[in-house]
């Protein structure tokens, strides 16, 4: 008999989603789709949705339009140089805050990938942070 540990470890194990995967869930199913990637913090990881600007990576602390953001925004902050895992694939990336108008233009690019967020938007009165992640340079110390 598998105990809610198990099962968590094994919905877990499953909700790692490639981009497409996302895109044809997100189509099908928004509501449903979840964790397409993780972002490792020191001793942490945490999974997000997120939507790709050119080569940027694009995600967004919108902690289901609650009044704060969630904790792994303020890790972001205090320690831009994170990695990123998709699948089996591993980088690092430098985060930034996006600033307006980017920050909306890069908000709704998010909306039409999971219309969800739309919802986040206005269950809060904050301005909700989009933060940009940027490949880091191998070739940079």
């Amino acid at each position: 008999m598998s105990t809610p540990h198990d099962r968590n470890k094994a919905t877990s194990r499953n909700s790692v989603l490639t981009p497409a995967r996302l895109a044809a869930l997100s189509q099908a199913r928004p509501s449903s789709c979840c964790t397409p990637w993780a972002l490792s913090l020191p001793r942490s990881s945490q999974p997000v949705a997120y939507v790709l600007d050119g080569d940027r990576f694009v995600i967004v602390a919108s902690k289901g339009g609650a009044p704060t953001n969630p904790g792994w925004y303020h890790n972001i902050l205090a320690r831009p140089h994170v990695t990123v895992e998709i699948g089996l694939d591993h980088f690092p990336v430098v985060a930034s805050v996006a600033t307006e108008p980017e920050r909306t233009r890069l908000y709704d690019k998010m909306i039409a990938m999971m219309p969800v967020f739309a919802e986040y938007r206005l269950r809060t009165n904050r301005v909700i942070p989009v933060i940009i992640l940027r490949r880091k340079d191998p070739e940079a110390s």
